[in-house]
C-alpha cells in the first residue's frame, strides 16, 4: 500500500501536467507509448506475444493509432480555419468539427486493413511451418481478433483522450474521464474496505463488493459535480456555460463504465490466471492494470460530450 501511494503521489502531478498544461502533441506521444506497452502486456498474458512478428505488428499499429487521431484533428482544424460558413445575418462562422471525421476513418481503416493482411499472411505461412507450430508460436485463427483488439480497438478507445484534448477548451474536457476514473476507483476501494460485506463478482474480482460498487458510483458522481463547480469559478470570464444536470449524467455513466472497464480486464487476468499485467508501475502492476478503466471511460465521455453537452462554449 505504501509503495502504491508513493507511486501515485509522484505520477499524478506529472500526468495532470501532461493532460492540462502541455500541448496536445505531448499527450499524443505519451498515449502512443502507453498503447504500445499495453499491447505488449496483453499479448504476453494471452500467450500470443511468443510470436515476435505478430507482437511487433500489433505494437506498431497501436503506436500509430493516436498519431492518426492527432493528425486527423490537425487536418480538420486546418479545414475549419479555411472554410467559413455564412450565417443568416450575413456574418461568417467557423463550422463545428464533425463527429466522424472522414480523415480519421480513412487513417484508422488503413491501419486496420494493413494489420489484418499481415496477420492472415503470418497465420497462413505459420500453418505450413510445423516447427513453428511445435514451439507454440503458431498464430491460430481464433487469436487474430485478440490481436486486432490489442492493436486497433484498445488504442482507439484510449486515444479518445487525444480527441478530447484537441477540442476547443480541450484542457477542461480531457480531465473528465480522468476525474471519473480516479474518484470512482478510490470511492469503490475505500467504501469496500469500510462497509463492504457482499461480494459482487467473486469469481472475477474477489475483492469487489456490492457496497464498494455503489460507493464508487456515488463518489464518481459527486466528484464530477465538484469539478463543474470548479469550472464555473475559473471560467467566469469566458463564454462557457456548465450544465449541471448533464454533468450529473456524466458522473453516473462514467462511474458505471469505469467499474465495468476494471471488471473486463480483471476477467482477462482470471481467464489466463495472472495476478497483474506487468510490473512497470510499482505498487500498481502494469500499464493495463492502471489504465484499464480509462480505456472504457474516455470514449464514453467523448460520446456524452456530443450527445449531452455539459460544457457549452
Amino acid at each position: 500500500m505504501k509503495t502504491r501511494i508513493i507511486t501515485a503521489a509522484v505520477l499524478l502531478p506529472v500526468f495532470f501536467a501532461i493532460l492540462y498544461i502541455f500541448p496536445p502533441f505531448v499527450l499524443t506521444i505519451v498515449v502512443s507509448i502507453i498503447c504500445g506497452i499495453a499491447v505488449f502486456e496483453l499479448l504476453n498474458v494471452t500467450g500470443i506475444g511468443k510470436n515476435k512478428k505478430v507482437l511487433v505488428y500489433a505494437i506498431i499499429s497501436a503506436v500509430l493509432v493516436p498519431q492518426a487521431i492527432y493528425i486527423s484533428a490537425l487536418y480538420d482544424a486546418f479545414r475549419a480555419d479555411t472554410i467559413l460558413v455564412q450565417t443568416e445575418s450575413g456574418g461568417y462562422i467557423i463550422p463545428e468539427p464533425v463527429f466522424f471525421s472522414l480523415t480519421l476513418i480513412t487513417l484508422i481503416f488503413s491501419l486496420f486493413f494493413i494489420l489484418v493482411c499481415l496477420l492472415f499472411i503470418e497465420a497462413v505461412l505459420a500453418f505450413k511451418n510445423e516447427k513453428v507450430e511445435e514451439k507454440g508460436k503458431h498464430l491460430k485463427f481464433r487469436q487474430i481478433p485478440i490481436v486486432i483488439c490489442a492493436g486497433i480497438v484498445i488504442p482507439c478507445m484510449l486515444s479518445s483522450v487525444v480527441s478530447l484534448k484537441a477540442m476547443p477548451y480541450g484542457h477542461f474536457f480531457v480531465l473528465l474521464p480522468v476525474i471519473s476514473t480516479i474518484l470512482t476507483d478510490s470511492g469503490a476501494y475505500f467504501t469496500g474496505i469500510f462497509f463492504g460485506k457482499r461480494k459482487a463478482f467473486p469469481k472475477i474480482s474477489p475483492h469487489k463488493t456490492v457496497e464498494g460498487c455503489i460507493g464508487g458510483v456515488i463518489t464518481g458522481t459527486i466528484g464530477m459535480m465538484i469539478y463543474g463547480m470548479i469550472l464555473t469559478s475559473v471560467t467566469y470570464t469566458t463564454s462557457m456555460i456548465i450544465v449541471f444536470p448533464a454533468l450529473m449524467i456524466y458522473g453516473i455513466i462514467g462511474a458505471v463504465v469505469t467499474e465495468f472497464g476494471d471488471l473486463v480486464f480483471s476477467f482477462i487476468k482470471r481467464k489466463y490466471d495472472v495476478k497483474d499485467y506487468g510490473k512497470l508501475i510499482p505498487g500498481h502492476g502494469g500499464v493495463l492494470d492502471r489504465f484499464d478503466s480509462i480505456i472504457f471511460t474516455a470514449p464514453v465521455m467523448y460520446l456524452l460530450i456530443w450527445i449531452f453537452p455539459a460544457i457549452v462554449y
